[in-house]
C-alpha cells in the first residue's frame, strides 16, 4: 500500500512537472519570445504594429483585407492598396522596414533592395524557405517549392531537365495544337457576336498544355486533378491568417480538415493512376522507357535502385501536385491580365500584332521567332510588373546573421513584398501605376535604374521559378496566335476587381469582344 502511494505521489509529481513544462513552453512561444523579439528589433530601429497575444496581427490583417475586398475599384492598376491593404497602411506608419506578426511568427517586411538581394541569392546559406503550415504544408508536401539542401538540388535538376533547353523546344508543337483547339472554339463567338470570358478560356487552355507537355495526357484526363487542386485553393484562401489554438487542431477537426484529407487521398490516387499507366506502357513494350516529359523523369527517378537521384513516392506525388497547379495557374493569370491591358490600350495591341505578323506572318510561331519578339517581351514584363503572379516571397533566418546595420536573430522570417516593389514610384517613376511597356525597351536593368532586384515576378537567385521559360513561352505563343486572327476590345460587362487568392487573379474574370481581322 505504501509503495502504491509512493508511486502515485511520484506519478502526480511527474505529471505536475510535465504540465508546468507545457505551460512554460506555451508561454515562451506565445508571449515571452514575441515580446523579446519586438524589443530586440525595436532597439535597432525596426518598429511595427504591436504583437497581440497568440494571434499577432492576423485579426487586423483579416479585417483590412475584408474591407478592401468589398470596396469597388475603378479601372486602375494601382493594386497595392487593394490587394495588400495592411502592408499599404503599415508602410505609411512605419516606413519600408517593419516587424509584424503572423500569429506568433515574427515577420520582417522589407523593401531594402540590398537586403532582399542578399536574402534571395543566399550566398552564405543563412536563409531557408519559410515554414509552410496547415493546409499549405499538406499541399506542397516534400516538393521542390519547400525542399532544402540535397533534396532541393535533386528535384531542381530533375525539373530543369524537364522544362528547359531541348525539352522546352519539344513542347512547342503541343502548345500550338492546344491554342489551335481553343481558337477553333472561338469561331462561334465571332459569328454570334458574343463576349468571351478569356480567364475561363485560358484555364482550360493552360490546363491542357501542362497535361500534354508534362504528363502525356489531356485536360479531360486530368480534369479531376485540376478540380481537386482548385478546391484545395478555396480551402487555403478561407483559412488564410486564421490562427488556431496550439494542439486543438489535432483534436477538433473542421469541415475543411476533413475535405483536405479526402483531397489529399484523391490526389495521391489520381497521380499514381497516371504513373501506373506509364509503367504499363513500358511493360507492354508500347514505350521504350518512361518518357522524356516531366512525369517520365519522375517515374524513372522513382525506379532508381539507389543513389541521391532517387525520388520517393511522396516526392513524386508532391511534385506532380505542384506542377499541375502552378504549371497552369501562373500562365492563365498572365494571359488574362495581358489581354485586359491590350484591350484597354489598343495602340500597344496594334504594335504587338505588327511585330507578330512581321516575324511569323500567318505561320505558326517557332521557338526561334519567339526569341525575337521584343515588343511582346516588353508587354509581358509590364503585365507581370503590374499584376505579378505572387504578391510576396518569404524566407527564414536559419542562424543569427548580420546584414548591413541589422542583426537578425534565428527564426525571424522575411516578407519580401513583390507587389509593393513593383508599384514603388521611387523605382519606376511617377507613371508607376500606368501600363507603359516602353519602360522595358532596354531591358529590366534600365527599367529599374539598375535595381533588378525590384522586378521579381518569378523570384530571384537560385530559387527563381523553374517554370519561368515554360510560362513565358506558352504566353507568347498564345498571344501571337490570337493577334494573328483577332483584335479585341473590353466588354462593358467587365468589373475590375483584382484579388489575391494564392495568385493575383481577376475576381470576376475578363470579358472581351473578338473582331476577326
Amino acid at each position: 500500500m505504501v509503495e502504491f502511494q509512493m508511486l502515485m505521489v511520484l506519478f502526480l509529481s511527474s505529471l505536475h512537472l510535465y504540465l508546468l513544462f507545457i505551460v512554460f513552453k506555451f508561454l515562451h512561444k506565445a508571449w515571452w519570445a514575441p515580446i523579446w523579439m519586438q524589443r530586440f528589433m525595436g532597439s535597432q530601429g525596426i518598429k511595427g504594429p504591436p504583437y497581440k497575444f497568440l494571434h499577432g496581427n492576423t485579426k487586423e490583417i483579416h479585417s483590412l483585407r475584408k474591407e478592401s475586398g468589398n470596396k469597388p475599384m475603378g479601372l486602375s492598376h494601382n493594386t497595392f492598396p487593394k490587394l495588400l491593404p495592411h502592408f499599404h497602411l503599415w508602410t505609411k506608419l512605419y516606413g519600408g522596414n517593419f516587424l509584424f506578426w503572423d500569429g506568433t511568427r515574427a515577420q520582417l517586411f522589407t523593401t531594402d533592395l540590398d537586403l532582399i538581394k542578399d536574402v534571395l541569392y543566399n550566398k552564405n546559406g543563412a536563409y531557408t524557405k519559410a515554414n509552410s503550415e496547415g493546409f499549405l504544408k499538406k499541399l506542397l508536401g516534400e516538393g521542390l517549392v519547400i525542399a532544402e539542401g540535397d533534396k532541393w538540388v535533386k528535384l531542381r535538376k530533375l525539373s530543369n531537365r524537364a522544362f528547359h533547353g531541348e525539352s522546352l523546344k519539344n513542347m512547342v508543337p503541343a502548345m500550338i495544337a492546344s491554342v489551335e483547339t481553343m481558337l477553333e472554339k472561338w469561331k462561334e463567338y465571332e459569328c454570334e457576336g458574343k463576349e468571351v470570358e478569356v480567364f475561363e478560356e485560358f484555364r482550360v487552355l493552360t490546363a491542357e498544355v501542362i497535361s500534354r507537355t508534362a504528363f502525356g495526357s489531356s485536360y479531360l484526363e486530368g480534369k479531376h486533378i485540376f478540380d481537386m487542386l482548385m478546391e484545395w485553393g478555396h480551402i487555403l484562401d478561407r483559412n488564410l491568417y486564421k490562427i488556431g489554438f496550439p494542439g486543438i487542431s489535432k483534436i477538433i477537426r473542421t469541415s475543411d480538415d476533413i475535405k483536405a484529407e479526402k483531397l489529399e487521398k484523391g490526389l495521391w490516387d489520381s497521380v499514381f493512376e497516371l504513373v501506373k499507366k506509364r509503367e504499363e506502357k513500358v511493360a507492354k513494350g508500347e514505350m521504350n522507357d518512361f518518357g522524356s516529359d516531366f512525369l517520365g523523369f519522375l517515374v524513372k527517378a522513382n525506379h532508381e535502385e539507389s543513389g541521391g537521384s532517387k525520388v520517393t513516392a511522396q516526392e513524386l506525388v508532391d511534385e506532380c501536385k505542384t506542377f499541375y497547379g502552378a504549371g497552369h495557374e501562373t500562365t492563365r493569370n498572365l494571359l488574362a491580365w495581358t489581354v485586359l491591358l491590350l484591350a484597354i490600350q489598343d495602340d500597344w495591341q496594334e504594335k504587338a500584332r505588327k511585330e507578330v505578323l512581321e516575324i511569323f506572318g500567318q505561320q505558326v510561331p517557332s521557338l526561334d521567332g519567339i526569341a525575337r519578339l521584343k515588343t511582346m517581351t516588353m508587354i509581358i514584363n509590364e503585365s507581370l510588373r503590374l499584376y505579378p503572379p505572387a504578391n510576396s516571397l518569404a524566407r527564414k533566418v536559419r542562424r543569427k546573421v548580420q546584414v548591413g546595420n541589422l542583426v537578425l536573430p534565428t527564426d525571424i522570417e522575411f516578407c519580401i513584398p513583390i507587389l509593393a516593389l513593383h508599384h514603388d514610384p521611387n523605382i519606376w517613376g511617377p507613371d508607376v501605376d500606368l501600363f507603359n511597356p516602353e519602360r522595358f525597351s532596354e531591358g529590366v536593368a534600365k527599367a529599374t535604374n539598375n535595381n533588378t532586384t525590384a522586378f521579381l515576378p518569378f523570384g530571384l537567385g537560385p530559387r527563381t521559378c523553374v517554370g519561368l521559360n515554360f510560362a513565358t513561352t506558352e504566353a507568347k505563343i498564345t498571344l501571337s496566335m490570337i493577334l494573328q486572327r483577332y483584335s479585341f476590345t473590353l466588354s462593358p460587362a467587365y468589373v475590375h476587381s483584382p484579388t489575391a487568392a494564392i495568385t493575383t487573379r481577376p475576381k470576376h474574370g475578363v470579358q472581351v469582344f473578338l473582331h476577326r481581322l
